[in-house]
């Protein structure tokens, strides 16, 4: 089973990914801002992070920076979901790692075919 962590501030958001993607027979975790993402990631290997920018206590340029830096993450995935869509964000983003960024608001269908399209 394939495993995803879903890491945003925003209940609704939260609740219709983690909704589409088990669903679609994924494990999902959860986590509201980058500090309880990289708890999880202490004991979880997912396949994919689906991470918002514009959090609490950790952002998620801070929270992918750690995720590039442990080495028992570098197949994992990591897709921006976030409100921020200047050219500079998205450069800034994809500079830092990102494998894909998408901007909010987004449509359900394409995040589900990107994810796929990214794991095959």
């Amino acid at each position: 089973m394939r495993k995803i962590l879903i890491v945003d501030d925003e209940p609704n958001i939260v609740m219709t990914l983690e909704y589409a993607f088990k669903k679609k027979d994924f494990e999902v975790f959860i986590a509201r801002d980058g500090s309880e993402a990289l708890n999880i990631l202490k004991s979880e290997v997912p396949d994919v992070v689906l991470l918002d920018i514009m959090m609490p206590k950790v952002d998620g340029y801070e929270t992918l920076k750690s995720i590039k830096e442990d080495a028992r993450l570098q197949d994992t995935k990591v897709i921006f979901v976030t409100a921020k869509n200047k050219a500079s964000d998205i450069e800034k983003g994809l500079k830092l790692g990102a494998d894909k960024y998408i901007t909010k608001p987004f449509s359900i269908k394409k995040i589900v075919s990107e994810i796929q399209e990214l794991l095959n």
